[in-house]
């Protein structure tokens, strides 16, 4: 029996938690830092290593590795742009330890424009080619649309250098900055051009100053949504089923949207009776889920629960909001312990245009 234990034996322990993370990555970590100091086999004796553990802990974590000078290695832990991922990859690398010979940063940071020089599929993206300008919409004035100009765009390279020069940007605005701080952006050629050009290395400050106005604008605003009034909408879809919809009407008409710019949206699936709709145990069930929801994302506290909708086997539980974090980690759990089917997503509308469904005329 002791033989066949030790043939069965794994040094590996589960990866449950950021510390689980940690302790296995220190058991490791001088073979790591070998195989980037010497630029050996990153992909057999680093990422295919690295990759499982995290991917236990959770999916969507991606990492880039290389040397900071001849004695340091940095470990860039990324959410490869997901919003709802991003307090994840800040909360592991706030739980490293020190570590002699790392660092560990958390999204990609931003680059100093001339370390920025992307070759993709035989074009280069750099200061040289590219160049931008912005629009102003009065209608949406608090939003940032971009054109970025790229020396190299025609309708034949339209998705490479298009995909080419989104990578530019991650890299010199930093993963963070370029998810967040841009509303709209296009990128186009020379032959579209409909405003005088700035240079791209100007596009930070731009950014910079943008967002200083935007806060400054609307720091501080709150809504109470207690005493509001809400409205029951109801459609038919092509199938003839009902289609339900409960929101908060004054919340649509506030002229303060821009305040509360990220969009939680949470999709549950229910077992639906012959119309789509829910019985009354999983009617429970979706309004328990809800109340559970609302005692965590109080208006007080910037969550502003806009409505909801139910058709076909789901509801759909909208929420806007001051910030992404919250939200991320508060669905997060909740999807982990319910016995409902959870998914959901957070992304940037500063004008809840998402909702004009909504808005009776």
């Amino acid at each position: 029996m002791g033989m066949l234990n030790k043939l069965f034996e794994t040094n590996d322990e589960p990866i449950e938690t950021n510390q689980d993370f940690w302790s296995w990555f220190v058991k490791n970590e001088k073979t790591f830092f070998k195989v980037v100091k010497e630029r050996g086999d990153f992909e057999k004796k680093f990422f295919s290593k690295l990759s499982p553990k995290l991917a236990e802990l959770r999916a969507g974590y991606f990492f880039l590795t290389g040397m900071v000078n001849d004695n340091t290695a940095e470990l860039v832990f990324t959410a490869d742009g997901a919003i709802a991922n991003f307090v994840f990859v800040e909360e592991l690398v706030a739980s490293a330890p020190k570590l002699d010979g790392w660092i560990f940063t958390a999204l990609k940071p931003a680059l100093d424009i001339e370390n920025v020089n992307i070759i993709m599929a035989g074009y280069e993206f750099n200061k040289e080619n590219l160049s931008f300008y912005y629009a102003e919409d009065s209608e949406y004035p608090d939003e940032i649309n971009l054109s970025i100009v790229n020396d190299n765009f025609n309708e034949q390279n339209r998705d490479i250098v298009t995909n080419g020069t989104y990578i530019f940007l991650d890299n010199y605005l930093g993963e963070l900055n370029f998810a967040s701080t841009i509303d709209n952006l296009e990128v186009i050629g020379k032959d579209k051009v409909q405003k005088e050009l700035i240079p791209i290395e100007k596009l930070k400050d731009f950014l910079i100053w943008r967002e200083k106005e935007f806060v400054e604008k609307y720091i501080g605003i709150k809504h109470h949504t207690e005493n509001d009034s809400h409205n029951m909408l109801e459609g038919t879809l092509e199938n003839g089923n009902p289609l339900l919809a409960l929101v908060n009407s004054d919340l649509l008409k506030w002229d303060s949207k821009a305040s509360h710019p990220w969009i939680l949206c949470i999709e549950v699936k229910y077992s639906a009776d012959e119309n789509g709709l829910p019985d009354k145990k999983n009617y429970q069930l979706l309004n328990d889920l809800e109340d559970k929801i609302l005692l965590s994302l109080k208006d007080s506290e910037g969550y502003l629960n806009i409505g909801r909708e139910t058709a076909e086997g789901i509801r759909e539980i909208f929420f806007a909001c001051k910030d992404f974090r919250k939200p991320s980690k508060l669905m997060s759990e909740i999807k982990k312990s319910s016995a409902l089917e959870i998914a959901y997503k957070i992304y940037k509308d500063k004008y809840w245009q998402s909702f004009n469904r909504f808005i009776q005329n």
